[in-house]
């Protein structure tokens, strides 16, 4: 009788382990839904910071690319009318530029609004442009037809209402011609500064050149379209921390703390040197850079939320382990407690996250959570030692995150590798208990 009932508490005590094991597991995933809502939290305030830029550019100007200068050449054209007659109508031939070199000087400023800032900047910007002779013959149009009076330099500028405060120039020959705003009848092509320039057949069948020099306003990202056949662009500026942006990358660069300078060489092949009758969207070939805020803390902050049922498990194995092997037993409500820590420091890297920056807030956050677990379970168990064991697994954890976070191109292999050492690790601790 006695071995009998000896038998029933020995299967008893390892089937209430095992069901313990259970619950843990699910008090983990309960544990795990708070951290969705901390995601939808960390949106929010993304979302916020978005609004701050957004109202910010709205007040100063917003990004900017600048297309241009062209060559606009109007000329008639007799068609068939609707009642079988024969009527004239204005059409309108662009050139390219054979040769572009642009020059950009951008003065940064910080904008905020709340704990929020924006990059804004001052450019100065000077563009030389060449023109090999005209060749308008290939439109096959009569030079009687050409309405060489109606010639004219045109540009683009995306934000020009807020972002140019002072007459823009073009500098043609001996002249200096005043850019003005041209009517908005040419479709796909809003907000498009014209100067009227001399062309007769003789001026155009020589070489042409020009320039312009103006200085322009932004927010986050300054570009510009490569508008002629061999595009040259350097962008020099005091901003440290550019994103370049375009159809290429910066043929030099060389970005220090005290700014950057970068220098691009284009050949524009993608669209024809001479078109007709519409205006070709070519901001599709640009060249620029973006003068970035390295405020990344709301992404990260979610890539870390991400792992937090990870976390909230190895904790609870590490404590499992600890009162099964050492016999000391812990309450679920303890359990509970101590994951309830754990989401927390979530909360606390997002708010801290947004006075200090990620890294800093990362360290903060982690070490308060790890000091409140350390002392939390020090207490219960009555032990420095097992209170320091805990701290080392957490400072483990956390420090893994940390570095899958900073690595982002190994975020995959670096969490397959610690996956597989701490389930080797598990599964040495686990060895010798009896399920």
């Amino acid at each position: 009788m006695e071995q009998s009932t000896g038998l029933l508490n020995t299967i008893f005590g390892k089937g209430r382990l095992f069901i313990k094991g259970i619950f843990i597991f699910i008090l983990a995933l309960i544990l795990w839904v708070p951290t969705n809502l901390i995601m939808e939290l960390v949106r929010e305030r993304e979302g916020r910071q978005n609004e701050a830029i957004a109202d910010i550019s709205g007040k100063w100007a917003g990004k900017q690319t600048v297309t241009g200068p062209l060559l606009l050449l109007p000329y008639n054209e007799q068609i068939d009318g609707a009642n079988g007659s024969r009527v004239w109508v204005t059409r309108e031939a662009w050139f390219m530029p054979d040769h572009s070199d642009i020059q950009s000087s951008v003065v940064p400023e910080n904008r905020h609004r709340g704990i929020y800032q924006v990059a804004v900047y001052r450019s100065d910007i000077n563009i030389d442009i060449r023109f090999s002779p005209i060749k308008w013959t290939t439109l096959g149009i009569a030079p009687e037809n050409i309405l060489w009076n109606r010639a004219r330099i045109v540009m683009n500028v995306t934000d020009n209402l807020r972002g140019i405060n002072e007459d823009v120039f073009l500098h043609w020959g001996d002249s200096n011609i005043v850019f003005q705003p041209r009517p908005s009848d040419v479709q796909g092509a809003p907000d498009i500064l014209e100067a009227p320039v001399p062309l007769n057949p003789e001026i155009a069948a020589k070489d042409l050149s020009g320039s312009v020099k103006f200085s322009l306003n932004g927010s986050q990202r300054l570009v510009f379209a490569a508008t002629a056949r061999e595009n040259k662009l350097t962008m020099r500026s005091n901003w440290p921390n550019p994103s370049f942006t375009g159809v290429k990358l910066p043929d030099t660069r060389e970005v220090k703390d005290s700014g950057f300078t970068a220098s691009w060489k284009f050949m524009n092949r993608s669209v024809p040197q001479i078109w007709q009758n519409r205006y070709i969207d070519l901001s599709g070939s640009v060249l620029g850079a973006d003068l970035v805020i390295p405020v990344d803390s709301y992404d990260k902050t979610q890539r870390s939320v991400k792992y937090a049922l990870l976390c909230i498990i190895l904790t609870f194995a590490a404590f499992f382990l600890i009162e099964t092997i050492y016999k000391r037993p812990l309450h679920l409500v303890q359990y509970g407690l101590a994951g309830l820590a754990l989401v927390l420091f979530y909360t606390l890297l997002l708010s801290i996250s947004e006075y200090t920056g990620y890294n800093l807030a990362y360290l903060i956050a982690s070490v308060a959570t790890i000091g409140l677990i350390a002392w939390f379970v020090g207490g219960i168990m009555r032990s420095g030692k097992l209170a320091t064991f805990i701290s080392f697994v957490l400072a483990v954890v956390y420090g893994y995150i940390f570095t899958i976070i900073q690595l982002q191109d190994y975020a995959l292999l670096m969490g397959s590798f610690g996956l597989f050492a701490a389930l080797a690790i598990i599964m040495y601790f686990s060895r010798k208990l009896q399920w």
